[in-house]
């Protein structure tokens, strides 16, 4: 990502800086020109994720092999790059903060207030990260499920145990797919077998194995929150206070606390939206931010997108917004239609039309095997880095002999 480019030499400026001089001494326009910086690598980031072409499923499995510029909205590929966004966003921001600076400067107003509010939303962050990671878990064992349909119908002619296996396979993926958060949430918190869903195992044609099957890839691998734990309600807290500086404080650090707090809720909300996670149903589709500010400009831009995909969605309710799993149900779909109505050996051309569908089925496969080890690991580095600037800022308030009760 070539925004992130600039993060080693700003870091390295504002650190040599720093301390080449003292901080009470600290030069106020050299201050304000690292917070200007700031604002501009936020901005040009998110630029750079708002260019990202909006899906279309029936047109672009050959488009994007290998082109990490043009992953779509809300694919893998994309989450990646915006955790990756995140945490550039997060070390400058520490930076600006931190390094060099003198306690007692974060302990009057308006930082004394702004700060808090920023360490509650932190620990709210661990929580989506948690569930989001599990969820992460979720969608790896639905593409288990569409790899099962892959290796049937790769082979031909089709028999009728091929047939028969992909369907299962795909029944079992669009069951889970289809359910919604609500009754994920309430009604199943009871574990089943984890390697039920398996069709080599003992019990797999049964039709009780078969039940298991449908709803195991979203439930005994997310219990990673709270029974009661809302991803919907965790985001609206979230958003609480989440307003923007006013008067004369836009040119102070207030302005890259309230932007590291728009940056936090809106990378969470994102990828609460396009995970499974427990309990999404009310989800906030729309918060509040500066129009006016260029770095505020492209994420108004993609939370708008993100808030009609979402809207259309919930009324279906979906396990989430995942580009590659919103294909994968399209061709789930159309390929049980085929199994429901084939007859040995099957329409020429209606085979061929099957066949280019498992291949797009593999190659989104192909896509999450390559991708979803990888944003876990990232969303896991997100977590830590979150409770390392957490500590940080507690210890500089320690340090300030003013440790704000909400922040322990």
């Amino acid at each position: 990502m070539p925004a992130t480019e600039n993060q080693p030499s700003f870091l390295g400026r504002i650190s040599i800086r720093r301390n080449q001089v003292s901080a009470m001494d600290m030069n106020h326009e050299q201050e304000l020109e690292d917070l200007e910086l700031f604002q501009r690598h936020v901005a040009d980031r998110f630029v750079e994720l708002s260019s990202s072409p909006q899906s279309d499923h029936h047109h672009h499995q050959h488009q994007h092999h290998h082109q990490q510029s043009s992953e779509p909205l809300l694919s893998v590929g994309w989450l990646r790059k915006l955790v990756d966004v995140f945490l550039c966003c997060e070390a400058e921001f520490k930076a600006v903060l931190i390094m060099g600076r003198d306690p007692s400067q974060i302990t009057k107003p308006p930082l004394d207030k702004l700060l808090p509010e920023l360490q509650e939303r932190a620990v709210k962050a661990l929580d989506i990260c948690n569930a989001v990671s599990g969820g992460v878990d979720s969608v790896r064992q639905c593409q288990k499920l569409a790899e099962i349909a892959v290796s049937a119908l790769e082979q031909k002619p089709y028999g009728d145990g091929q047939i028969k296996r992909a369907k299962r396979a795909l029944s079992c993926l669009l069951t889970a797919l289809s359910i919604e958060d609500k009754e994920t949430s309430h009604n199943h918190h009871h574990k089943y077998p984890e390697r039920a869903w398996s069709f080599g195992k003992r019990g797999g044609n049964s039709h009780a194995g078969k039940d298991r099957a449908a709803v195991v890839p979203f439930r005994s691998l997310t219990m990673v929150v709270a029974k009661n734990w809302s991803a919907a309600k965790q985001i609206q807290a979230m958003c609480n206070n989440l307003v923007a500086p006013r008067g004369g404080e836009p040119t102070g650090v207030a302005s890259p606390v309230y932007m590291m707090g728009a940056v936090m809720v809106f990378v969470m909300w994102a990828l609460v939206a396009a995970i499974p996670c427990q309990e999404r149903n009310g989800l906030p589709t729309h918060f509040q931010m500066p129009r006016q500010t260029v770095w505020a400009q492209s994420l108004v831009g993609l939370q708008e997108k993100i808030g009609e995909e979402w809207k259309k969605k919930e009324k279906k309710g979906c396990a989430g917004l995942l580009e590659e799993m919103q294909r994968m149900e399209k061709l789930a779909q159309s390929l049980i239609e085929f199994a429901d109505g084939y007859q040995f050996p099957g329409e020429e051309g209606k085979v061929d039309e099957v066949a280019a569908q498992v291949e797009e089925l593999a190659e989104i496969c192909g896509r999450l095997e390559e991708g979803l080890v990888p944003l876990q690991l990232q969303i896991r580095e997100a977590f830590h880095r979150i409770v390392r600037s957490r500590t940080e800022v507690i210890d500089l308030l320690e340090n300030a002999g003013k440790v704000t009760p909400t922040i322990v």
